[in-house]
């Protein structure tokens, strides 16, 4: 019989680079920042079909627990992951699975993925995603999604992909931090991958690695049978899956991911991912425009009316508007930590 398959969603973040309309206790995983539901319930859904609703399992905090479950109807509590405190992705996962394993078994496998991605083709994602659960599976693998770049993004990491070990499945050569764009414009047209931050592996096989070499790790999976508190409390250091484990690891491998994939990280993405007018505008709420191209307006209780300019992100939410350029839109965290509190702490 085949090892059962489940889904970890990631959804702890803040999601700073989406204030005013994000934030701590309404993070932009749990707003409609591309269709009409929330963007951890549309990750949800998609993944349905692929696990079934009773094996996704999502990863958060604490704090988000009661909003995550008013957010999706239907979730449960025995399927929120609860992380007491931010200890980094790879603790976050490895935690994952460990709880993983212990209800489906070691040898049930696991796919990891965001709840703030756009994807395009739902059932070409789950594809991917099945055909990755089982490559890691069949080779006792690490395995990753890379995704087919659209463009030379300098704001994504990317992967060369090294030995083919079976047709569509190589061997990772390495994992390159984010390039500049003379680099970037390089990698693309050498066939180098972006990093997505999909995953697929057996669970035991995640935790024998994590043994091997995370050493950040060692001590908190002697405590991984005691509880989340104890796990966490013995995390000696934060450390991403991708520096901790993948890049460490001679045992990663990678297929193409071709979906229409995005990383909703900052308003600007947002002229990618939402439907757009004849002038290119991706709009909100109760929004006009005239005379306006290329702008990425999102209101909320208010009106928005647009006028003769372009490539702005304007946002109203309760009586504060942010208004600056799409070009600017990816610093916006550094705006929000020289906000006054009163601002930059909405409810």
């Amino acid at each position: 019989m085949t090892a059962p398959l489940y889904a970890v969603v990631l959804a702890g973040g803040v999601g700073s680079r989406f204030w005013p309309l994000s934030t701590p206790q309404r993070p932009k995983q749990l707003l409609p920042l591309i269709g009409d539901a929330p963007m951890l319930a549309e990750t949800i859904d998609r993944l349905v079909p692929l696990v079934g609703a009773e094996r996704i399992l999502v990863l958060t905090s604490e704090r988000l627990r009661d909003p995550i479950l008013a957010a999706v109807p239907g979730l449960r509590v025995d399927q929120l992951l609860l992380e007491p405190r931010p200890a980094g992705t790879a603790a976050a996962l490895t935690w994952a699975a460990a709880e993983v394993a212990r209800r489906g078994g070691p040898d049930a496998r696991m796919v990891c993925v965001h709840a703030d991605w756009a994807i395009g083709d739902g059932a070409r994602f789950r594809a991917t995603l099945a055909a990755a659960a089982e490559a890691a599976a069949g080779h006792g693998a690490l395995a990753t999604v890379g995704i087919v770049p659209s463009r030379p993004d300098p704001g994504f990491g990317y992967i060369q992909p090294g030995e083919e070990r079976a047709p569509g499945v190589r061997a990772v050569a390495r994992f390159v931090e984010k390039p500049d764009i003379p680099r970037a414009t390089q990698m693309v047209a050498d066939g180098y991958l972006w990093n997505s931050g999909i995953f697929a592996w057996r669970a035991q096989d995640l935790l024998d690695e994590v043994s091997a070499v995370t050493p950040e790790l060692h001590g908190a999976l002697a405590r991984v049978a005691d509880g989340a508190e104890a796990f966490f409390g013995a995390v000696t250091g934060g450390v991403s899956i991708d520096v901790g484990v993948l890049e460490r690891s001679a045992r990663v491998l990678v297929l193409a991911g071709d979906f229409g994939w995005d990383d909703v990280g900052t308003w600007a993405a947002l002229q990618r991912v939402r439907r757009h007018d004849a002038d290119g505008n991706a709009s909100f709420g109760r929004v006009v425009t005239q005379r306006a191209e290329r702008n990425v307006v999102h209101a909320e209780g208010s009106a928005v009316v647009l006028y003769g300019v372009s490539d702005l992100v304007v946002v109203v939410r309760d009586g504060v508007t942010l208004v600056t350029t799409v070009d600017l839109a990816h610093d916006l965290k550094t705006l929000v930590e020289a906000l006054p509190p009163d601002l930059r702490d909405l409810p």
